[in-house]
């Protein structure tokens, strides 16, 4: 009898790659058989990082995490994910073995809830290093734009 997959399936923003990124998505990979990333919608990034956010548009961002070759499927995530029903809703319908985070990720258990829900579970892949972001670029670039004119 052939075993089925695991699936491991990773979201973000993944706005401008950066080391950390592809560290952490190697590690989820390692997690299982296939990865699966969910990008945020331009719409929710906006909401969530402000009105100057993505640098990247989410047809930008997809083709970037496509190159870097870890991923067997990238889609963008619905415009509106921001609801436990909502993410119980694509959850349902991928059906990850494996929800693979970060140390910082924020609400670790409600993710740890709905994964039961399905029966899967949440893995910290990765402990988050708070001196690598795109923010703290966006920021070090702006800071270096400014101190330059």
């Amino acid at each position: 009898m052939k075993k089925k997959p695991v699936l491991v399936l990773v979201t973000g923003v993944f706005d401008a790659l950066h080391e950390e990124h592809e560290v952490f998505l190697r590690k989820a990979k390692e997690q299982g058989d296939v990865l699966f990333i969910g990008v945020e919608s331009d719409v929710r990034v906006r909401q969530m990082k402000g009105e100057s956010r993505p640098l990247n548009s989410q047809a930008q961002r997809v083709v970037a995490l496509e190159s870097l070759g870890v991923a067997d499927r990238v889609f963008v995530l619905p415009e509106k994910f921001s609801k436990p029903e909502e993410h119980r809703a694509l959850l349902r319908e991928i059906r990850p073995d494996i929800l693979a985070v970060s140390s910082h990720s924020p609400h670790l258990a409600e993710k740890q809830q709905l994964l039961q829900e399905i029966g899967g579970r949440v893995v910290v892949v990765h402990q988050h290093n708070p001196s690598i972001s795109t923010t703290l670029l966006v920021q070090k670039k702006q800071q270096e734009q400014h101190g330059s004119s």
